[in-house]
């Protein structure tokens, strides 16, 4: 074999070798799950689930013990203040007006034969006739007779009144929820005949987990969509949070009010699903919660940064967080490339690999907490 052959051979040799150790070193460097910084738009949403009520609901009934002649509503009419619904038999307590009224018809001319006598009284006496003693008799029969007047004008007083207590009516503008009589029943006061739910401002009442009350305060806008409904939204403010926290539940009442007209579709308890944005940053540097060392919800965190190649650990400055992403205020630059998984320590070579984010996110692009948990719990979905 030639010199210039062995050369050749040797050469060729070497740099197998070397192509081969470059191999090996880049097989033996890991890969990486990371995610670049990016730059965007941050919305945070609260999700959960509430109820249509009204904004008083009461109970009517009857003020005395009677049969029940007639029923003049259904469920679900509309009825106007003082509108007949519910008869009862009056035929017992009408003789008893008459009688009442007989007796006050009486009593009147037993009054005026006593004010008569009286007048003859003080004549006689004026002439001599009689004395003054027959007069008083006189006075005193008169004044019986004003007084037993009086007597059966309060009879018959009271006797119009139970016979107008035989009708119950509407207190207000209302709709009948729900109707607890029918014809020929005997009722009695403190029980419930129908379930009115006056006319005023619609309600959505809902039970919040007390871990997101943190997010809410009144007048903060909501979508809202019914379960029976589905692609029909309409929207919603929140109104007011009730002062004190449901032990049982965990969770704190929340009342919104629909300021628009409220959607015909909606009933009594009918169930909904609300979505209220409770925060929202225009543009910022968003990174996935995944990313970031440390607790949940303090304001600094650690990160581990792919840089030339090797990890670095660096602290962040945190804002806003979502269920699924973080703003950082500090620490990092757009673009720059980070960690989502523990594994290499400082310093070590590692090939990042870019996953993809796929955070929970509704129609508006907002990143969204489910706070609805208690709620399911409440209503037994």
């Amino acid at each position: 074999m030639s010199r210039r052959l062995r050369l050749t051979v040797l050469a060729l040799g070497l740099v197998a070798v070397v192509a081969g150790g470059l191999a090996w070193r880049a097989a033996a460097v890991p890969e990486v799950p990371a995610v670049a910084v990016r730059s965007g738009p941050l919305v945070r949403s609260l999700l959960f689930t509430a109820r249509v009520a009204t904004a008083s609901r009461v109970e009517v009934g009857a003020t005395l013990t009677g049969r029940v002649e007639a029923v003049a509503v259904r469920e679900g009419d509309a009825v106007r203040a003082g509108q007949t619904l519910v008869a009862l038999e009056r035929a017992e307590l009408a003789a008893a007006l008459a009688q009442a009224q007989a007796s006050e018809r009486q009593a009147a001319a037993v009054q005026c034969n006593a004010a008569a006598e009286l007048a003859r009284a003080q004549e006689l006496v004026q002439r001599g006739f009689l004395s003054a003693s027959r007069l008083d008799e006189a006075r005193r029969a008169e004044e019986v007779a004003l007084a037993q007047a009086a007597l059966a004008r309060s009879a018959v007083q009271a006797a119009q009144v139970r016979l107008a207590q035989t009708v119950v009516v509407a207190p207000a503008p209302a709709r009948v929820l729900a109707r607890q009589v029918e014809p020929g029943q005997i009722v009695s006061p403190g029980r419930a005949l129908l379930t009115l739910a006056l006319e005023g401002p619609v309600e959505l009442v809902a039970q919040v987990d007390e871990r997101y009350v943190a997010q809410l305060r009144p007048g903060q806008a909501a979508q809202v969509e019914a379960d029976a409904f589905p692609g029909q939204p309409f929207a919603a403010q929140v109104r007011s949070l009730a002062p004190l926290v449901d032990a049982q539940r965990g969770s704190l009442e929340v009342k919104l009010a629909v300021p628009g007209e409220v959607p015909a579709f909606l009933r009594e308890d009918m169930t909904l699903s609300v979505q209220v944005e409770t925060a929202r940053r225009e543009r910022t540097r968003v990174l996935p919660a995944a990313a970031v060392s440390g607790p949940r919800e303090a304001d600094t965190g650690t990160v581990r940064v792919v840089q030339d190649g090797r990890v670095h650990t660096r602290p962040v400055r945190l804002g806003l967080r979502t269920l699924d992403e973080v703003e950082v205020l500090d620490g990092l630059a757009e673009g720059d490339t980070v960690l989502l998984a523990e594994g290499p320590a400082d310093g070590a070579r590692v090939r990042p690999v870019t996953a993809a984010s796929a955070p929970a996110r509704g129609a508006s692009g907002a990143s969204q907490d489910n706070a609805g948990g208690a709620m399911g719990n409440a209503f037994g979905r």
